[in-house]
């Protein structure tokens, strides 16, 4: 039997955070621990019924079996089209200007194939999603990472980017309201990425997966409202956070026409496009009922005001973001993320996720995801304050 010799780009991949995290959390189950999962963003709560419902009557109908288009259905960009001129004021040319996507997760990383040869560089913020940069790596690129720091409200400090490495930079991502640090950005600082994006006639990929995961009355808003962003920004988004459809992997990608092309040109040469049920279903969710939006981002609310109060008394200092079902928390002096992430996990059977797995920048945080019922959060509450910092 010969050996098996991968790809060289398999060989350069870091270990993917989240299965490294479900490793540890079965070691830990299999001594019989309850734990309590606060690692991975999935919302515990059901898709609303009135969207299943609308997945349910598709999937009857035998026009939907057969393979659909590659860059959507009309009738969705037309409905993500439509919600961008409610949400933000903004038009969009539906057929040329939005691709549905098999969740944002998929458009991230096929991104960088369409934009992206080797030796091109990609600016990529840390910490972040690992998509960005793995995406980058596929494509044959290199990531120049710009930290993300609490000292600049976790924003990127374009000025700081080397005027060389603006110059092969093909693709700039950004992630607001951010996943892990829940960070929110204004139009001030999308006009700042814009006019550098211009300037070095940069891509920008605006990931705005947590738009609609708001706080307090707090409302995030588009890069695609700031003049000019048309000329060099595409936005993705997606239906998993707002209306609790992870599995169901539909969304989109929204903004100049031509980066819009190129995403769809790759995606017709590796996916065969969304099944057309879900995209019925997406058109459900995005033009129907929205006051499953209002009941989630309450649920949120009530979910990170137990947590911010509970770990204040175990002696952290968590800081109440204004957006996304993160809460992103300093560990406690001379702790690592790992050790403190290790922690909790063998001592009090809580799974958070340490920061430094997002990148070098996150060392020195944890971060919780508000997926569990209020009375687990209550519980693993009571299980930090006895572990005594």
């Amino acid at each position: 039997m010969f050996k098996i010799k991968q790809a060289e780009r398999l060989e350069k991949l870091p270990p993917y955070l989240f299965k490294e995290i479900d490793r540890m959390k079965a070691e830990v189950q299999a001594k019989g621990v309850d734990i309590i999962d606060l690692g991975v963003g999935d919302p515990d709560r059901p898709t609303p019924p009135h969207i299943i419902d609308r997945l349910q009557k598709a999937a009857l109908d035998p026009a939907n079996h057969q393979y659909p288009s590659y860059t959507g259905m009309n009738d969705f960009r037309r409905s993500v089209a439509a919600w961008y001129e409610r949400r933000f004021g903004v038009k969009l040319d539906a057929l040329n200007e939005v691709v549905t996507l098999i969740g944002s997760k998929e458009g991230i990383a096929h991104i960088p194939l369409a934009f992206i040869d080797p030796g091109d560089v990609a600016l990529v913020p840390e910490p972040a999603y690992p998509v960005y940069h793995i995406g980058t790596l596929f494509a044959g690129g290199q990531s120049f990472f710009m930290p993300l720091l609490e000292a600049n409200g976790f924003l990127p400090d374009l000025d700081a980017v080397p005027a060389g490495t603006a110059a092969k930079a093909r693709l700039l991502f950004v992630n607001y309201p951010n996943n892990p640090t829940g960070a929110t950005a204004g139009l001030d600082f999308y006009e700042k990425v814009v006019a550098f994006a211009r300037k070095h006639e940069i891509i920008v990929v605006s990931d705005a997966a947590y738009s609609e995961v708001s706080l307090g009355g707090y409302e995030a808003p588009s890069i695609l409202q700031v003049p000019g962003a048309m000329d060099v920004a595409v936005e993705v988004h997606s239906l998993s956070k707002t209306y609790n459809m992870t599995g169901w992997r539909i969304g989109w990608a929204a903004g100049r026409a031509e980066v819009v092309d190129g995403l769809g040109r790759i995606k017709s040469n590796i996916d065969s496009g969304a099944f057309q049920a879900v995209q019925w279903a997406g058109i459900e969710a995005i033009d129907g009922d929205q006051t499953c939006v209002a009941d989630m981002r309450a649920l949120y609310q009530e979910r990170m005001n137990v947590l911010v109060e509970g770990l204040k008394e175990a002696g952290l200092e968590p800081k109440s973001p204004r957006a996304t079902f993160y809460l992103w928390v300093r560990v406690p002096a001379g702790q690592t993320s790992a050790g403190f992430t290790a922690r909790l996990l063998g001592e009090g059977g809580i799974v958070c996720t340490p920061g430094n797995g997002f990148g070098p920048s996150g060392e020195g945080y944890v971060r919780f995801a508000l997926c569990q019922e209020v009375d687990r959060l209550r519980e693993a509450v009571e299980r930090i304050k006895a572990l005594k910092f």
